[in-house]
């Protein structure tokens, strides 16, 4: 069984993969000032809530696109399973070819995402990742990451909608019973899941004009749920995708270190 862990801007998402199963999938927030000590004792609290031991667990890793964490949570992770935790990153093995002007510049989720979507369904492949921001991955036919787009989230629209107007409130994310809407809230809730909903079908038919023919398409990411269903293309929902990228990775990482230390 491994513990993955997937630090972004917003949440800290955390399950634990025992082969091809992912066993609990939760979400902590992500708090830039919260100690090691303070982020073990919330991992720890989410293990014992699925009552998953120490022992069980054989291995640690985590991908982060929050830099001033990312070590905190590896050492917060290390603590509880005493043991030491890979960090998708440099030196990483991904087994991903990734045909970008810098590769480097690339997101480690975005990374994950990909891994575990070559790993699971047939390319090409588009990945949206729904969440402070929205991303999308493009996976060409010889399962080459060839680019994709970043545009903002879901929420960071409706909080810049709602700074700037001052009679709009804050709302929930969540459709109203009209697309139409009869109200303030109700003409906001339609707005922003309608037009996320518009834009996602409208990018889907352009990327796959230029990739000349069909794609397997995958969302991903906290928003995911509320946006997918008022999609009119048809788009795989996968809550677990990063999760199961990063036992890929783990996986891919641990053969080459047992393999270095047969040679030895």
């Amino acid at each position: 069984m491994i513990l993955a862990i997937d630090v972004g801007n917003t949440n800290i998402v955390l399950g634990c993969i025992d082969g091809d199963e992912c066993l609990f999938v939760e979400r902590l927030s992500t708090v830039r000032t919260k100690t090691e000590l303070e982020y073990a004792i919330d991992i720890k609290n989410v293990l014992d809530i699925y009552h998953i031991h120490r022992s069980d667990i054989e291995g640690g890793i985590v991908s982060s696109v929050v830099p001033q964490i990312t070590n905190i949570v590896k050492l917060a992770v290390e603590k509880i399973l005493k043991k030491e935790v890979l960090v998708v990153g440099a030196g990483i093995k991904t087994g991903l070819n990734i045909r970008m002007d810098n590769p480097a510049q690339l997101g480690s989720d975005l990374v994950v995402n990909a891994v575990a979507g070559i790993a699971e369904y047939p390319v090409p492949l588009l990945i949206l990742d729904l969440g402070t921001a929205n991303t999308v991955s493009v996976i060409d036919k010889n399962k080459n990451y060839i680019g994709g787009m970043i545009y903002p989230g879901i929420g960071v629209s409706l909080d810049s909608l709602t700074a700037r107007a001052s009679q709009l409130g804050g709302i929930g994310i969540e459709a109203p019973e009209n697309i139409i809407g009869k109200n303030t809230v109700e003409c906001m809730k339609s707005g922003i899941i309608y037009s996320s909903a518009a834009a996602i079908d409208g990018i889907i038919d352009r990327l796959q004009d230029e990739l000349e023919g069909e794609a397997t398409v995958i969302a991903t990411g906290g928003l995911a749920k509320k946006i997918v269903p008022h999609c009119k293309r048809e788009i795989i929902l996968d809550d677990d995708l990063l999760l199961k990228g990063l036992a890929v990775i783990y996986r891919k990482n641990r053969k080459v270190q047992k393999s270095r230390e047969e040679k030895r």
